[in-house]
């Protein structure tokens, strides 16, 4: 038998379902500064190219967050637009930061697409490395997918390594990283939401100001 439900029921689950509608139309708050992001005070590009607006993840292979990130984030950055060029930054809060050096190695052997998400796995979820890896039990690592372990010791150990360490380092310092993860536009904002589903909105959003600030035509 059917159910026949009073008049005023039906009209307040009509004017709720609108309401719904309504507010899932509406868009999304503009950014607040101080609140959702960070000004960067004469901030800059971690690797600028000319016409890309740049997006940076600064992680830690060590960091359950950024393990937990890493799904989410990458499927966002598949939607991003053309000519905004998406970036992981390595942290380096310690100049011992081996995994910061592991995935410096995987990027310069052409493997980092099939280990990045790799790595998170087997540190939270395998346990087949530890929390404090040595080089040489990461060498090893990656010598079960394909890398010769002493190249990749000797790339991880050498002064090209040295220098990206450093050059990460400063890029974190300059932008005020206190954390990981830490989302950062185009060098000049640091994210600074509660939630990675906020964080993910406000950076779209300021990618937007900036690929039209780019498309602008310049004064006279």
């Amino acid at each position: 038998m059917r159910t026949i439900r009073p008049l005023p029921v039906i009209l307040g689950c009509l004017l709720a379902g609108l309401f719904v509608l309504a507010a899932s139309a509406a868009p999304a708050a503009a950014p607040v500064e101080g609140i959702d992001y960070v000004v960067i005070a004469d901030g800059q590009p971690y690797a600028p190219l000319a016409g890309k607006v740049e997006v940076v993840e600064v992680f830690g292979y060590w960091c359950p967050h950024c393990a937990q990130f890493q799904p989410e984030l990458k499927a966002w950055a598949r939607t991003l637009p053309a000519d905004v060029r998406f970036t992981y930054v390595p942290a380096v809060f310690t100049a011992g930061d081996n995994f910061a050096r592991a995935y410096f190695a995987a990027e310069h052997f052409g493997v980092l697409a099939r280990t990045h998400d790799a790595m998170y796995q087997a540190i939270h979820a395998d346990g087949l490395l530890p929390m404090n890896p040595s080089v040489s039990e990461l060498a090893a690592y990656y010598g079960e997918r394909g890398i010769d372990p002493a190249r990749a010791s000797a790339y991880m150990q050498g002064p090209e390594v040295e220098a990206k360490l450093e050059h990460a380092r400063q890029f974190a310092l300059r932008s005020g990283v206190e954390g990981t993860p830490t989302l950062i536009i185009d060098g000049r904002y640091r994210i600074t939401a509660a939630t990675h589903e906020d964080g993910l909105r406000i950076a779209r959003q300021l990618i937007d100001q900036r690929r039209a600030a780019r498309r602008a035509p310049t004064q006279p």
